[in-house]
C-alpha cells in the first residue's frame, strides 16, 4: 500500500493535510510501497542528456516506477531506444509519427513507423494526432497520418497515445471514426471541457493528467472534479508543462508528485487513492 505521511524529520520536513512539506517552498510526498507511472515523458530529450541517471533516480525516489516514451519523428528513434535499453522495464517506449512532423516528407516517416511496429513490439503507436497551434499547412496530411496509424495501432491491438493541441473536437472525430470496440488509448495532456472529456470517457479512451492541472488559469480543476478517476492516468510530457511550483523550468518524472496532491485536493481524496487507482488504469491501457 502507497502510504502518504512518512515524515522524513532529517529533511526538516512538516505534515499539513496528510502531505509532506519541507520548510521551503517544495511540497514534498514520500511514496513507498506502491509505484506511479508516468505515462507520457520525452526523457530521451537532449534536456536530459547530462544527468539522466539522476533524473531517474530521483523519480524512483518519488515512487515512480515505469515511464512511457512517446516517439516524434525518426530524430528521436535512437535515443528513445538507447533509453529503454539503458533502463530495460523500466523505460518504455512508443512508436508514432508526432502531428508537428508531419511535413513534406511525412510519406517516408510514416513508412519508418510502420517498419518499427512490425520489427519488434511496441506498447503503444504514438504520440499521434493533430496540431493546429503552431501551422495548419499540412493539415491535411496530418489527418491521413493519424488516420493510417490509427490503424495499424489496431492491426497490433495496441493503444493509441493522442496529441490534440487546439484540436480537441476534431481529434475526438477521428477517433470516433475509428471506434469499434477495439480501440483504447490516452488523450495525452487533456485540457478540454467536460464535455469533451465526456465524449473521450465514452469513446472507452482515458485522460492524461499532467502539470497543467496545477496552473490556477487552466479551468482544469473545475472540470476533472466530477470525472471519475478510473478515466484518468498520470503524465509529465517532460521535459515540458512542469507544474507549480516549478513552471517554465525542466519538467521531470519526479515531479509526478505535484500531480497527484493536486488531483487529491480536487477530488477530495487520499493521495495513496488517486496513485493506486491511477496507477491501475495505467496498467490496463498498457497490458502491465
Amino acid at each position: 500500500m502507497l502510504v502518504f505521511g512518512d515524515i522524513c524529520r532529517r529533511d526538516g520536513c512538516d505534515e499539513l493535510d496528510g502531505f509532506i512539506r519541507p520548510r521551503s517552498h517544495k511540497a514534498h510526498i514520500v511514496l513507498s510501497f506502491m509505484q506511479l507511472i508516468d505515462t507520457h515523458c520525452h526523457l530521451y530529450n537532449k534536456e536530459f542528456a547530462r544527468d539522466i541517471d539522476a533524473v531517474i533516480h530521483r523519480a524512483e525516489t518519488e515512487g515512480v516506477g515505469k515511464f512511457y516514451l512517446p516517439a516524434v519523428d525518426s530524430e528521436s528513434h535512437e535515443a528513445l531506444m538507447a533509453l529503454e535499453k539503458q533502463y530495460p522495464g523500466r523505460c518504455i517506449g512508443m512508436m508514432g509519427l508526432h502531428p508537428t512532423s508531419v511535413k513534406a516528407d511525412y510519406e517516408a516517416e510514416l513508412k519508418l513507423v510502420d517498419d518499427w511496429l512490425g520489427k519488434r513490439a511496441w506498447v503503444a503507436v504514438g504520440e499521434i494526432g493533430l496540431d493546429f497551434y503552431w501551422d495548419r499547412t499540412f493539415e491535411k496530411e496530418q489527418y491521413d497520418a493519424f488516420h493510417r496509424q490509427i490503424e495499424w495501432a489496431l492491426h497490433y491491438k495496441i493503444p493509441i497515445v493522442i496529441h490534440s493541441r487546439e484540436s480537441m473536437q476534431e481529434s475526438i472525430g477521428v477517433v470516433r471514426e475509428h471506434q469499434k470496440g477495439a480501440l483504447g488509448g490516452i488523450f495525452h495532456c487533456f485540457t478540454g471541457n467536460h464535455e469533451a472529456a465526456r465524449q473521450i470517457i465514452d469513446l472507452g479512451l482515458y485522460l492524461g493528467i499532467g502539470g497543467v492541472l496545477t496552473y490556477k488559469n487552466s479551468g482544469l480543476a473545475d472540470v476533472l472534479k466530477d470525472i471519475p478517476l478510473e478515466h484518468m492516468v498520470l503524465e509529465t510530457d517532460a521535459p515540458y508543462l512542469s507544474p507549480v511550483p516549478f513552471r517554465g523550468k525542466r519538467n521531470e518524472s519526479s515531479y509526478l508528485q505535484y500531480v497527484v496532491a493536486k488531483l487529491a485536493e480536487v477530488k477530495g481524496l487520499s493521495g495513496e487513492e488517486v496513485a493506486r487507482i491511477t496507477t491501475e488504469n495505467a496498467q490496463k491501457i498498457f497490458g502491465i
